[in-house]
């Protein structure tokens, strides 16, 4: 009896020992990636689906040939604790990998990112065609209506203009475009914060949402940075006058798909929630996505006395403080006189 003990005992030292040499040569002996039809080795790319178990991607990884069979990963994962924590996204494997790194890899989410760059002054519309034109973009909003967006990302607001603050989002293939935008919800909302609480408190703003409103309006008027204060000085001057913005940015928006290229003078006169020529104030929404500096320049303009602006031609504007000077400037760089 003790003879058979002693020899169990042996046995499973044995066993155990063997286990330990094949975990240890497996984790450390590099995948060869699998061959294309040519014969050659190529950059290696799989997908791991949102609630895939390392089980499940093990047998994925075995038809794919980049493992020898479908147990062996499998198990190193639940003999180092890391069978729980990989993330779902794409992979790219440029060279051999062993399966210690290939864990690792997985369990870092080391995915394969993409970007897409929402532009400043770019209008919800044109998010959401950036969005469909991006690849490795999941689509989940096709053919719902923006009210219906911004219920899918939880927005509060009925009006998406201007909530989004324009960047450069990285994100893993698959990603949804809910999930951006959510992204990209979230950033405006902090930079909108920290807007207001750095805002002049002799401003005329009630809300938070005035100031993303009357950015909107600052971005579409000027491409120049160093402008952007000078112009948030002239229509806060006209607030306090008051005095009507009578900005052109305001009545394209409100004229949507009628605005051919060009304003005429009946546009100017055609009441809409937006024609700032024949409303007072701020329009009801914003009418773009303003970047960081409008945001600022709304906030903080400069100190000035300037009721007007006009463009010079070369992307620049001349501010004037009176009528007559704003007159003569008009007829200099727009009528040629």
């Amino acid at each position: 009896m003790k003879r058979f003990f002693i020899l169990s005992l042996l046995a499973m030292v044995a066993a155990v020992a063997g286990a330990a040499g094949w975990a240890y040569y497996f984790a450390h002996n590099s995948l060869p990636l699998p061959m294309n039809a040519a014969g050659s080795a190529t950059p290696f790319e799989f997908i791991v689906k949102p609630g895939a178990s390392l089980k499940t991607l093990s047998k994925q990884l075995a038809e794919q040939k980049l493992l020898p069979e479908s147990q062996s990963l499998w198990l190193l994962g639940r003999i180092t604790n890391q069978a729980t924590g990989i993330q779902a996204g794409s992979y790219r494997l440029e060279s051999a990998i062993t399966p210690l790194e290939l864990l690792q890899k997985l369990n870092d989410g080391d995915v394969i990112a993409v970007s897409v760059t929402f532009v400043e002054g770019s209008t919800f519309a044109d998010m959401r065609a950036r969005l469909e034109k991006t690849g490795g973009v999941k689509e989940t909003l096709k053919g719902l209506s923006n009210a219906e967006a911004l219920k899918r990302i939880g927005a509060t607001e009925t009006h998406p203009e201007g909530l989004f603050f324009p960047d450069t989002y990285r994100f893993a293939i698959g990603t949804t475009d809910v999930e951006l935008l959510k992204s990209s919800y979230a950033a405006m909302k902090k930079k909108l914060a920290e807007a207001w609480e750095m805002r002049d408190k002799n401003l005329p703003y009630k809300t938070p949402y005035e100031v993303l409103t009357m950015a909107s309006i600052i971005e579409k008027e000027t491409g120049k940075a160093e402008e952007r204060p000078l112009i948030g000085s002239v229509f806060i001057n006209r607030l306090r006058i008051p005095m009507r913005l009578q900005t052109d940015p305001t009545v394209i928006y409100g004229m949507g798909e009628n605005y051919d290229g060009n304003i005429r003078k009946r546009d100017l006169t055609t009441d809409t929630p937006y024609n700032t020529y024949t409303r007072d104030g701020l329009p009801p929404t914003p009418i773009a996505m303003p970047g960081w500096g409008s945001l600022l320049a709304a906030v903080k303009p400069a100190a000035s006395e300037k009721l007007y602006f006009v463009g010079k031609g070369d992307g620049t504007h001349y501010f004037s403080a009176s009528l007559d000077e704003h007159n003569r400037a008009v007829a200099k760089y727009q009528l040629g006189r």
